[in-house]
């Protein structure tokens, strides 16, 4: 029987102290970020309103979060000269920054000593990863869940390094 994973939202949710998350691809094929990217590569404006239908549920989930106290940080490792998506995506963490999250970038040639998951994740609360499963296009494969200690530390462990390593989104240019 497949695993029950919760989604994001009530994982964010139920967050009492930190979410963070870890993101290692140069390139994502998010569906929903298909006629936004499209849009941004033609040079027309994108989607940067917090507040937008677009962005809505995103901006008042981390900005309840935040308001219960909670810590969201998010850490991007990435290559350089970055690609073309990683240009799209710094263009528009305007966004998670507006909504209260915390965001640093780190080049992937300042990360090869950090030991690593496998994939992207969120950790709540230093307790539950919720890892993010994608394919070799970037598509979403769905999610993964665990509370195993071993796998918590290293996240906890690799993001924590990646975080003190990494540089703040105001300061990262592309």
């Amino acid at each position: 029987m497949p695993q029950s994973v919760p989604s994001f939202y009530e994982l964010l949710g139920a967050a009492q102290h930190s979410a963070v998350h870890l993101e290692m691809r140069d390139q994502y094929g998010i569906m929903e970020e298909s006629e936004e990217i499209v849009r941004w590569r033609r040079g027309e404006a994108v989607d940067v309103d917090p507040y937008s239908e677009y962005w809505s549920d995103w901006t008042e989930a981390i900005q309840g979060a935040v308001a219960r106290g909670v810590t969201v940080r998010r850490a991007r490792i990435i290559s350089e000269p970055v690609s073309e998506y990683i240009r799209y995506e710094h263009h528009i963490t305007q966004v998670n920054v507006a909504a209260g999250e915390l965001v640093r970038w780190l080049p992937r040639s300042q990360a090869s000593d950090i030991p690593l998951p496998g994939n992207d994740f969120w950790l709540f609360d230093g307790k539950l990863v919720r890892f993010n499963l994608f394919d070799g296009n970037g598509a979403g494969l769905g999610p993964q869940h665990t509370e195993e200690p071993a796998v918590v530390q290293l996240c906890t462990t690799a993001f924590e390094s990646v975080w003190a390593r990494g540089i703040d989104h105001e300061k990262y240019s592309v």
